[in-house]
């Protein structure tokens, strides 16, 4: 398969592409720098490197950059400075989503694209009416207010569930929940839920980004998995904490 992935040089990012890349698929790859990616990763000849910032590229240069592709991979993050978190864009996560999603449907793809999107289980799932306790709502509300990158993960993630939906004749999503994320060097086991076990608040578990990274790559790369966890928002901790 052929899989755009954007955040592709974030932490999380590279260790998709690798797996992505050891399954034997082509990777296109949008990068601010080619350098921030590992010389590994940088020299594999199945790897298409775009050098750009992904709201900077224009509508008709994402139309190409989707075309062909089977599934959308978006790993982006905001930045945990202070211009980071409160600087533009403020909306990264949810105008890339929108306008990927965009690209995909210009090109009316024969089947179905898939869309794999890197949340937080700070985002609760409300097709699914997760329960939650009012001290969470306080905190969460707080972060929604003083941390404008939780908002735009809940707005990403609410454009999925509720623009697209779970019938969209062109794309089906998926968006991975990680718990509070760690550096791991290898993948180790790992246990994925429709919802969290624990209070992301108050009782976060923890998940390793090579552990994200093999997830979203098997979502991508095996059939059956996805048709377990598409148009959900499964939750992922690595086996020790879950």
């Amino acid at each position: 398969m052929t899989i755009l992935v954007v955040g592709a040089s974030g932490a999380t990012g590279q260790h998709l592409i690798a797996h992505l890349l050891k399954q034997g698929h082509t990777v296109r790859a949008v990068v601010r720098s080619a350098e921030r990616l590992p010389e590994s990763i940088r020299n594999d000849g199945n790897l298409f490197i775009i050098e750009a910032s992904i709201l900077e590229i224009s509508d008709t240069e994402m139309v190409e950059h989707v075309a062909g592709c089977d599934a959308v991979a978006s790993c982006l993050g905001h930045n945990l400075t202070f211009k980071g978190m409160y600087g533009k864009p403020r909306r990264l996560v949810t105008d890339a989503a929108r306008r990927l999603c965009a690209a995909i449907k210009v090109n009316k793809p024969e089947k179905r694209i898939k869309y794999v999107l890197m949340n937080t289980t700070g985002n609760r799932n409300r097709d699914l009416d997760e329960p939650i306790s009012f001290a969470e709502r306080c905190v969460i509300a707080l972060l929604r207010l003083l941390l404008p990158p939780h908002e735009d993960n809940e707005k990403a993630a609410d454009y999925l569930r509720t623009e697209l939906g779970q019938n969209n004749p062109i794309i089906q999503w998926s968006a991975v929940r990680p718990d509070s994320l760690i550096n791991e060097s290898e993948v180790t086991e790992y246990e994925v839920y429709p919802s969290p076990t624990r209070s992301p608040i108050f009782n976060a578990g923890k998940v390793s980004r090579i552990n994200v990274g093999h997830f979203m790559a098997a979502l991508i790369d095996n059939d059956a998995l996805w048709q377990k966890w598409k148009g959900q928002m499964p939750v992922i901790y690595s086996k020790m904490s879950s």
